[in-house]
């Protein structure tokens, strides 16, 4: 017998061939997708514990956010409308320095797994400091992540001292390995200009000794790209390739100012990107060349960015925003199609991360993160092509359902596994105090 059956509703798989399968049915097992099915009105379900009616709506698989500094939601909205710059030195930096620490750290955590749940995000890869406090309210959502210790060469929040900076995150890596399937450790570097040469070396050989993901803002304006210019004579794409940073298990962020050599770099590495558009318009760092990323055959996900460069993490908004975003800077209405898209913020997301194997689609044998989305609202009928409707129409506060791994983790938009009330309530209370 099946624990959870989900039945009536329209099952946008994104699988290879990306089937679309109208009254359709998802049996689950252990966490896992053990079958899939269409039923005819004359049909029988299998037997399952639970059911759970679709109501002729939007059965989809998670959506995997690629990039996220989830305790910034401390800082949404205090700085915004500022070049990058000063945008972190005169107030980010000044602001983590000091109200980051432990409990800020996971109150701000909270709030951002709970945002994202709500907008039906069951997958983020972050990378911030205190990050051991990060997965403390991770794992106490039931959302599954990728997390990473930041790493810089400047004293931080919980490494004071720089030359620790690199111990510290393989600390973090080790204390959670294998403690629960839903973490994944990782290791975030920064940036090629914050980070030396030897601290992003030293960094990428321990997390390739411990099999983990590597994590860094790259190319993302033209001011470190003329920086990395002068001080190695090389683009910040040539210089990781030339200190042996880029393969497989690389995820590079933002990859917004990259020539044609970069992106063939990036390409024969195998490396990956994921690209946030509504950050990179915020702060006007630019366009990144998406289109010819695909076009070369590089691994895209989409992230949102922290909650103080975006101002959300809800990944439906960032679909739509992609998606015409590139058809402006192409001049063409047919680039980066729905089901493009579709396939980066859920697929191609787990891919960037290394987790396609266990997410990203509904396929048997797969982990059960699914999510369902209320299609009968008055700004979703009639639905004519589901892909375009979830690219174009489609809000974060539609998703109805999230299932992760086979557990519900909200039901009719109500969380599950933690008391919202309180945590919006603590929130406030510290958004007052660091606004004074």
């Amino acid at each position: 017998m099946l624990d959870t059956i989900i039945y009536n509703g329209t099952l946008v798989t994104v699988n290879a061939d990306f089937d679309i399968l109208k009254n359709g049915w998802v049996g689950i097992k252990d966490g896992i997708i053990r079958e899939i099915g269409v039923t005819s009105p004359d049909d029988t379900l299998p037997k399952a514990k639970n059911s759970i009616n679709a109501g002729k709506w939007i059965i989809l698989p998670g959506l995997v956010n690629t990039h996220t500094h989830l305790p910034m939601t401390l800082f949404r909205g205090l700085a915004d409308d500022l070049p990058l710059s000063v945008w972190l030195n005169d107030y980010i930096f000044p602001s983590e320095k000091k109200y980051i620490e432990p409990a800020s750290v996971r109150l701000g955590s909270l709030v951002a797994c709970a945002e994202m749940i709500r907008s039906g995000t069951t997958t983020c890869c972050d990378g911030y400091f205190f990050e051991d406090d990060v997965a403390s309210s991770v794992y106490s959502c039931g959302l599954r992540a990728v997390l990473g210790q930041g790493v810089i060469d400047f004293p931080a929040p919980g490494v004071p001292n720089p030359s620790e900076n690199i111990k510290a995150a393989v600390a973090f890596a080790e204390k959670w390995q294998g403690v629960s399937p839903l973490i994944t450790p990782s290791i975030f570097c920064h940036s090629p200009y914050t980070c030396s040469s030897e601290t992003l070396k030293k960094s990428k050989d321990a997390a390739s000794a411990n099999g983990l993901l590597f994590q860094i803002h790259v190319a993302e304006t033209q001011a470190e790209c003329d920086q990395i210019q002068s001080a190695h004579q090389a683009s910040p794409l040539q210089h990781l390739d030339r200190i042996g940073i880029l393969d497989p298990d690389t995820l590079l962020v933002h990859t917004v100012w990259t020539g044609d050599e970069d992106i063939d770099i990036i390409a024969k590495h195998n490396a990956k990107i994921s690209h946030n558009p509504s950050s990179n318009m915020k702060l006007a760092s630019g366009i990144a060349p998406v289109v010819d990323f695909l076009d070369a055959g590089i691994t895209v996900g989409i992230g949102t960015d922290g909650c103080a460069s975006n101002n959300n993490l809800d990944l439906f908004q960032e679909m739509d925003l992609m998606a015409k975003l590139h058809k402006v800077k192409t001049h063409d209405p047919t680039a980066m199609n729905a089901e493009t898209v579709l396939k980066m913020a859920t697929l191609g997301g787990a891919s960037a991360i290394g987790l396609d194997d266990k997410i990203g689609s509904l396929e048997v044998n797969k982990s059960a993160d699914i999510i369902i989305i209320d299609a009968e609202k008055p700004h979703l009928v009639p639905m004519y092509n589901p892909a375009s409707h979830i690219v174009y129409t489609v809000r974060g506060s539609d998703v109805r359902d999230v299932m992760i791994e086979g557990k519900m983790i909200m039901r009719d938009r109500i969380l599950l596994t933690i008391d919202l009330d309180d945590i919006l309530k603590r929130m406030i209370r510290l958004g007052k105090e660091i606004k004074t």
